[in-house]
């Protein structure tokens, strides 16, 4: 079989698959990893929802195996590494979602602004307009890009940290962003929105350090990680006013237990990462997946011994889901 399809497609993605090669749509087998990893046999390639699994073990089922489609952005619950090392390419499209989160995270600073009134001089209490107010990009993803295109309608001012950008790259002011130190940016910034891709030296960046120079009144809008932050830390911010209120996509298991720092904080929102869920997010990184799942499998051979005399490119491709429209 050349196809093995366990997450949920659009019908016209299915039947473009269809048309070209042998594939089975068996969405039940999210729920099934036994049955799964049975079903793995002489399939060339697969595509999986979030929810399901790929590590050494279910690879030692699927010995000619050559790439795994994820129409999610995320790369959770697949082991990259041993992924690489049987030359497996993991297809995915980080830019089909990003119009999606960027506009989330507008409209949540939007309703936080808003939602959230602040004193005035005279006394006054009332929220706030996004035009004029200084935005700040932690993490300068596609989502990141996308965000510094929507507010350049509002007038605001948007300033940006990367550590993986140099203040001198070219790249900023073709975003409109300016480049400033992360100190720098929570000082400045009335709103900060953060996007920054999550590696395990990144953990808790963003804690007692950065977090007790935040701009007064600042709202925080987050779609990243939440391992990012330090939670103690993050919790004495909220409490104390410093940052007024903050709105995250997601937040680890457990994060808002009894015992943990934010539990019970009014100011924090929380949503089950809907920043990248809409109808039209996937079906555009469906059809990114889709498309290059058909160039590989016109290219890769059909037997494990054809195979093993074949160089396959492994490791994670993000697609440009731009390039695959229909």
């Amino acid at each position: 079989m050349d196809l093995l399809v366990v997450d949920t497609l659009e019908p016209d993605v299915l039947e473009w698959l269809g048309l070209r090669h042998s594939i089975r749509h068996a969405p039940e087998l999210a729920h099934a990893p036994r049955e799964f990893r049975r079903s793995l046999y002489n399939v060339r390639a697969t595509i999986v929802p979030a929810s399901v699994t790929i590590d050494t073990e279910t690879l030692d089922f699927a010995p000619v195996l050559v790439a795994i489609g994820r129409v999610s952005a995320g790369a959770e619950n697949l082991d990259l590494a041993a992924c690489e090392r049987r030359r497996i390419e993991i297809v995915r499209s980080l830019t089909a979602s990003a119009r999606a989160e960027a506009e989330f995270t507008i409209g949540a600073a939007l309703a936080l602004l808003r939602r959230v009134p602040i004193r005035g001089a005279d006394g006054s209490v009332a929220g706030r307009e996004l035009g004029g107010a200084t935005i700040g990009l932690v993490g300068m993803s596609p989502s990141a890009r996308s965000i510094a295109q929507l507010l350049s309608g509002f007038g605001a001012r948007i300033v940006g940290y990367d550590p993986a950008l140099h203040a001198s790259d070219s790249v900023w002011p073709l975003w409109k962003v300016a480049p400033v130190g992360l100190r720098e940016l929570v000082e400045r910034s009335d709103v900060v929105c953060v996007q920054l891709a999550y590696f395990s030296r990144y953990h808790g960046l963003l804690g007692d350090r950065f977090l007790t120079h935040c701009k007064p009144n600042q709202v925080l809008v987050s779609t990243a990680h939440s391992g990012l932050f330090d939670e103690t830390a993050l919790a004495a911010a909220l409490k104390s006013g410093r940052i007024a209120a903050a709105w995250f996509d997601s937040l680890e298991p457990g994060a808002l237990d009894p015992q943990r720092p934010l539990y019970g904080i009014p100011t924090l929102q929380v949503t089950p990462r809907v920043a990248a869920t809409t109808r039209e997010a996937r079906q555009r990184s469906a059809w990114a997946v889709a498309r290059r799942l058909d160039e590989l499998l016109e290219f890769v051979p059909k037997s494990a011994s054809e195979l093993s005399e074949t160089t396959i490119p492994g490791g994670l491709v993000d697609l440009e889901a731009a390039s695959w429209s229909t």
